[in-house]
């Protein structure tokens, strides 16, 4: 059921995506960036612009209901009842009236995974997001760490931001992948076979440039990371996030059964650290680096 939901949620957001930028290309008469001449580089970069940002506005428009419905997040009533609720509501307001920012949405999602997630397209959309079991492992001065640092990614419009890093690298991508793969078969492009030789090669190297470009996009995560983490001390204190650091670090061992989309990885406080040549594609710097890091302000 779970695999046959995350389907239709994959389906749905790119029927979506294709459709509206199908759509703006019409509208905006971008003619096709290939014909008898060669390449139309300014059709070809309209096209490229399009999808490359396009694609990923639209993700950052809809990650709000994306994250609930892949994670399960059910918002909390801020006139709950609940102890637990209200404390934790209680608790995001009043860092966001700190960080003098609007009040964001709260939730909880159950995962036996200890951590939490900030998305939305503006801090007047945002989402905050805690597992069941952070609120089970974690006292109130760890916890004020967690949300605290998810508070800063808002208020620094870290979602914006990687949304604009991706839109770029997207655009990049493709726009390279299509002269190269143009300039490789130029000499086969008049029959069909060059023209599936042309198609090939394009999506061949949208896969190896796409993968670079992941390391780009990589990187400026993880420096988002560290900066939330500073965000997280002045808003709250430093012990307060060097505790949180240091519970996750105790609990990072464990795997969440439900194997956490990577989509959704790079949204929550913590990752599991890869080691060698994939360290280059961590979200997130490893906990102990920015334990240091905060030790060291």
């Amino acid at each position: 059921m779970r695999i046959a939901k995350r389907i239709i949620l994959f389906l749905t957001v790119n029927f979506i995506v294709v459709l509206t930028l199908s759509l703006l290309l019409q509208v905006l008469g971008v003619r096709p960036y290939i014909n008898a001449y060669g390449i139309d580089y300014q059709s070809l970069m309209i096209f490229c612009l399009i999808w490359g940002f396009g694609g990923a506005f639209i993700s950052l428009s809809l990650s709000r209901k994306i994250a609930k419905w892949m994670l399960g997040v059910k918002i909390i009533n801020p006139d709950t009842t609940d102890a637990i609720q209200h404390r934790l509501i209680s608790t995001v307001h009043n860092i966001a009236r700190t960080a003098n920012i609007p009040m964001p949405q709260v939730g909880i999602y159950h995962s036996p995974s200890v951590n939490a997630f900030a998305t939305g397209p503006s801090q007047k959309r945002s989402l905050v997001a805690v597992s069941s079991a952070m609120l089970e492992n974690m006292n109130q001065k760890e916890l004020e760490g967690v949300l605290a640092h998810e508070i800063s990614h808002i208020s620094n419009g870290d979602m914006v931001t990687m949304t604009l890093i991706q839109g770029i690298i997207n655009a990049f991508v493709l726009f390279l992948a299509r002269v190269v793969a143009f300039a490789i078969t130029r000499n086969t492009r008049e029959s069909r076979r060059g023209s599936m030789s042309y198609f090939w090669v394009t999506y061949m190297l949208e896969a190896i440039l796409m993968i670079l470009g992941s390391i780009i996009v990589a990187n400026f995560s993880r420096r988002r990371e560290f900066r939330a983490d500073r965000g997280s001390a002045d808003l709250v204190g430093r012990d307060k996030m060097i505790a949180a650091l240091e519970k996750l670090q105790q609990v990072s061992d464990f795997k969440d059964p439900r194997k956490t989309r990577v989509s959704m990885a790079a949204l929550q406080i913590s990752t599991k650290n890869k080691g060698g040549f994939l360290r280059l594609f961590a979200t997130h710097p490893p906990l102990q680096d920015r334990i240091e890091r905060l030790k060291s302000f």
